[in-house]
């Protein structure tokens, strides 16, 4: 009996630190959300393969990704934030849109268009 009362403190103090980190580490769940679209060429038709390319505002941590056969995309699971995106396909270059706002678990559309190709 006495051996459990000396190791009552040790199992008290070992279960107080366990807890401390599974809260410690809920606390630090970064929201995030998705972006999501549709990549269209001068004529409004969906452009498959293209690259799309998103940053954040501050031009820091670039991420691609392409569409598929239906010119779609979609970044999953970014922190929520302020994003600029822009597409390319067969060298030529959507306008940056600037500012896009991703919410945490929400999907923000968009559409990207790129311009007429120089002749």
């Amino acid at each position: 009996m006495k051996n459990v009362k000396k190791m009552l403190p040790s199992v008290f103090l070992l279960l107080l630190v366990a807890t401390l980190g599974v809260a410690a580490t809920r606390g630090a769940q970064v929201a995030t959300g998705t972006l999501a679209g549709t990549v269209l060429d001068a004529q409004g038709k969906p452009v498959d393969d293209a690259t799309v390319t998103m940053q954040t505002s501050d031009g820091d941590h670039p991420n691609l990704t392409r569409t598929d056969g239906d010119g779609h995309f979609e970044f999953v699971r970014f922190r929520t934030g302020e994003y600029d995106v822009r597409a390319q396909a067969r060298g030529i270059f959507s306008a940056w849109t600037k500012h896009i706002r991703i919410h945490s678990h929400k999907t923000t559309q968009i559409t990207l268009r790129l311009p007429a190709s120089n002749p």
